[in-house]
């Protein structure tokens, strides 16, 4: 799934060049949950699930402030997978976006749409 290319810079750079399929079709999966979660949470009404008769409306709104964070973390989530998608066709994809360097098999594996390294990951 994953190689270790060898490229023309000096003796000991190593190139990773990764399953594209592979990671094409992890991260296509993943922003298909990802719409279908943002989907469920139904964020754009107002009024939710919520009983009219439900006398503590600090629960409503608390529950209803939940549901914004949780859609803001998915659409956050969204684009880091569509960037990925976007290093893919770039051919720039399993290269950290700050040192170039490549980002470690395991890393990928976890996390497909990783965009540093362990060494530049904040």
């Amino acid at each position: 799934m994953w190689a270790w290319l060898s490229t023309s810079t000096p003796v000991g750079r190593l190139r990773f060049v990764t399953d594209a399929e592979g990671a094409r079709s992890s991260l296509e999966r993943e922003h298909a949950s990802l719409r279908q979660q943002m989907a469920e949470l139904d964020i754009n009404d107002e009024a939710g699930d919520y009983d009219d008769n439900f006398a503590d409306t600090a629960q409503v709104a608390a529950e209803q402030g939940e549901a914004r964070a949780i859609f803001r973390s998915l659409q956050a989530e969204l684009a880091d997978v569509e960037s990925a998608l976007q290093r893919l066709d770039a051919g720039t994809y399993g290269l950290c976006e700050k040192c170039s360097a490549p980002i470690g098999e395991a890393r990928l594996e976890a996390m497909p749409a990783a965009r540093y390294c362990i060494n530049c990951a904040d």
